[in-house]
């Protein structure tokens, strides 16, 4: 089969391997398209933990197919079905597991992230993901390029649900990339108020505008004007920031309402993680500050409902497709943060 393999840092090949086995209690996923994650932009520029050219990694973990085959002690799945895989696995007995938060195991697993991945042909779901529910039934009327996306946005899900967006609120998002506009869109349909997004981009600020007209753009240089406008001088009930930045992260603190709520929803670069914050805006503000990654196997599966109901329209977000032997391409206009969301599509 046809896979995309990371060797090491900015080392990936194009490798044809046989099509994976499968035991009695694991799925084979044909499939039939797998998106490109900024994730997957920072495994191959800065390389990743035990992946060397004796352990080389199938990357890629949002991904939707067909079942291809089924083992014999496996029930609930049989060949054909149309479904999109959770890539995120747990031990399945300690204690976030069993809370049903599996994406916060220690122990964790992930397609293309530390087993083998979507960017390639054929996928193994394993017993564990079998057993934890990772794969979900498709309707007909979601596409495989739009199953893909449900991984971001099932994290995107999982941070707004930790933040808990209130009726009428005014959101604040910082980043106006797909994660940004994914933040958007749950924002509008959980009843916020006003949504503003704020890029240095002012390109993508207004590709983001295109998409939501509703959105409320404001480019850095009259950021604080225009907060001051839209919420009467309060401030800011509820600050996302979806971009790798410290310096978003420590200035989303002056743009905060009073019992304001802050998601610092986007990863800092390794070497400038350590941020400074002004505490006696926290405690005077009375300000709640929380962080978020993953999703859960819950989150996934209800935001594969929104997609399929028609309430979050991802297909907008898909800027190009491409062939497996194109993926350097893809990977290139990802990391360039040309266009959206990039579709490596299978046969």
């Amino acid at each position: 089969m046809k896979s995309i393999m990371l060797f090491g840092k900015k080392d990936i090949r194009f490798i044809n391997t046989e099509i994976p086995s499968i035991n009695d209690r694991e799925v084979l996923i044909k499939v039939k398209a797998a998106s490109l994650c900024g994730s997957d932009v920072r495994m191959y520029n800065n390389g990743y933990n035990n992946v060397n050219e004796s352990n080389p990694l199938i990357m890629g973990h949002e991904v939707a197919g067909i079942i291809e085959d089924v083992g014999i002690k496996v029930s609930g799945y049989k060949k054909g079905m149309r479904v999109a895989v959770a890539p995120n696995m747990g031990c399945g007995t300690c204690k976030q597991c069993t809370s049903g938060h599996t994406h916060l195991c220690y122990d964790y697993q992930a397609f293309g992230i530390n087993i083998p991945g979507a960017f390639a042909e054929y996928l193994v779901i394993p017993e564990k993901a079998v057993q934890q529910g990772n794969i979900s039934i498709l309707d007909d009327n979601i596409s495989y390029e739009e199953a893909a996306l449900i991984e971001p946005l099932s994290c995107v899900f999982n941070g707004q649900e930790i933040i808990n967006i209130q009726l009428g609120d005014v959101v604040l998002i910082v980043g106006s990339g797909p994660i940004g506009i994914m933040h958007a869109m749950l924002a509008n349909i959980s009843g916020a108020a006003k949504v503003i997004m704020t890029d240095l981009q002012e390109a993508r600020l207004d590709t983001a505008k295109e998409i939501l007209p509703w959105l409320i753009k404001a480019p850095t240089t009259n950021l604080l004007e225009i907060i001051n406008k839209e919420s009467d001088g309060l401030g800011i009930d509820v600050a996302i920031i979806a971009a790798p930045s410290p310096k978003a992260q420590e200035e989303s603190f002056n743009y905060m309402a009073m019992n304001g709520r802050v998601c610092f929803f986007g990863g800092i670069p390794k070497g400038k993680e350590i941020v400074p914050l002004n505490t006696n805006v926290i405690h005077y503000k009375q300000l709640q500050i929380v962080g978020s990654t993953r999703a859960s196997i819950n989150q996934y599966r209800t935001c594969l409902k929104l997609v399929e109901n028609g309430r979050i329209p991802l297909n907008k977000l898909i800027s190009q497709k491409y062939a497996i032997e194109d993926f350097t391409v893809a990977l290139d206009a990802a990391a360039n943060a040309q266009g959206l969301k990039h579709i490596i599509m299978f046969d």
